[in-house]
């Protein structure tokens, strides 16, 4: 029998945890899949102390990004497939459901993710799982520098998924839910595009370099909360463990931010679970509903800029045709698009 659905909830708190990322680079697939395992049962148990200690009333935990394997490190794209790319029906979503399932909670998070209908790639995906252990929403990043996106091969991608599985967003019993991955959330239309879909609250899994001073994410962050008067829940990583890179080097900054750009809630470095706060949908709603200069989204003008944007030619969608490209091409794409944007006009 079905679990008896869970009544919404308006307010709650939700949680970016700052865990480690213990990196599979350099291990062959079957050691990389217990190396993912084992981080899998970590972070269910760091899930559950933290529904102890923060209560509860905790209904969303956010993961960081890519937490089960790290980045690839110059790996070709078939070996990365095969070593860290997880099956959208494989144990490892199965294992993340338990978490969410037995902690009756939602959990979202990031991952390198296969495709059935594109077997020689594969695509960073972020996802959120329901209470029940469901997937709710999936959605594959569409800007990166070097892993292959939906939109490198977008018209089939188009006619397999649709545009509402290329910007997903889930209505939930804790609201209207996107994700954001890690440096889209530097891209403005991205964010736009969920809010006017109706997303609530922001999911950013991210791995990043934090600072004392403002980083670019950061202001990103802050900037998408307030245009789209929406919450941002931003898990960075505790430490990347495993590849030369010193671990601190992407550890900290994890936060909560709230619709008007406040940051409620803070970790500093290292393993964390002080990033939590409560989200009050009723409060974010009553604002968006108030007319005045404060209310960005009632005010964006889609039709202008889909004119402008529309005049420009930048990166080009459909440059993969389902082969897996060497790690050159993605740096060439990029080249071909900085000729275009700097050609006399």
């Amino acid at each position: 029998m079905d679990p008896t659905p869970e009544p919404p909830r308006t307010d709650y708190r939700a949680l970016a945890l700052q865990t480690r990322t213990e990196a599979v680079n350099g291990l062959s697939p079957g050691e990389a899949r217990d190396a993912m395992a084992a981080s899998i049962a970590r972070i269910g148990a760091e899930v559950a102390a933290a529904k102890r200690w923060v209560g509860p009333d905790l209904r969303l935990v956010v993961l960081p990004e890519y937490v089960l394997s790290g980045f690839p490190m110059g790996e070709p794209v078939e070996r990365w497939r095969d070593m860290a790319a997880l099956a959208p029906d494989g144990p490892e979503y199965e294992a993340l459901a338990g978490i969410a399932a037995r902690e009756g909670l939602y959990l979202a998070g990031n991952a390198y993710e296969s495709d059935p209908h594109f077997p020689e790639l594969y695509f960073q995906a972020s996802f959120v799982l329901d209470p029940a252990g469901a997937v709710v929403l999936r959605y594959r990043r569409l800007h990166s520098l070097y892993s292959p996106t939906p939109y490198d091969v977008w018209d089939r991608y188009l006619d397999l998924y649709g545009m509402d599985a290329v910007l997903p967003v889930a209505r939930t019993g804790i609201g209207a839910l996107a994700c954001i991955a890690s440096e889209e959330i530097l891209y403005p239309e991205l964010a736009r595009a969920f809010a006017l879909r109706g997303a609530e609250v922001f999911c950013h899994s991210t791995s990043e370099v934090t600072s004392p001073a403002l980083t670019p994410k950061e202001i990103g962050r802050r900037a998408r909360a307030v245009e789209n008067l929406a919450y941002v829940v931003s898990a960075n990583s505790g430490g990347l463990h495993g590849i030369p890179i010193p671990g601190d080097s992407t550890s900290g900054g994890s936060k909560v931010i709230d619709y008007e750009g406040r940051v409620l809630a803070e970790a500093a470095g290292g393993e964390s679970i002080v990033a939590s706060a409560e989200i009050d949908l009723a409060a974010l709603r009553r604002t968006r509903a108030r007319p005045g200069m404060g209310n960005l989204p009632s005010r964006v003008k889609p039709g202008l800029w889909a004119e402008e944007y529309a005049r420009h030619d930048v990166e080009r969608p459909n440059g993969l045709d389902g082969r897996a490209p060497d790690r050159a091409w993605f740096t060439e794409r990029q080249r071909d698009s900085i000729a275009r944007l700097t050609a006399p006009r």
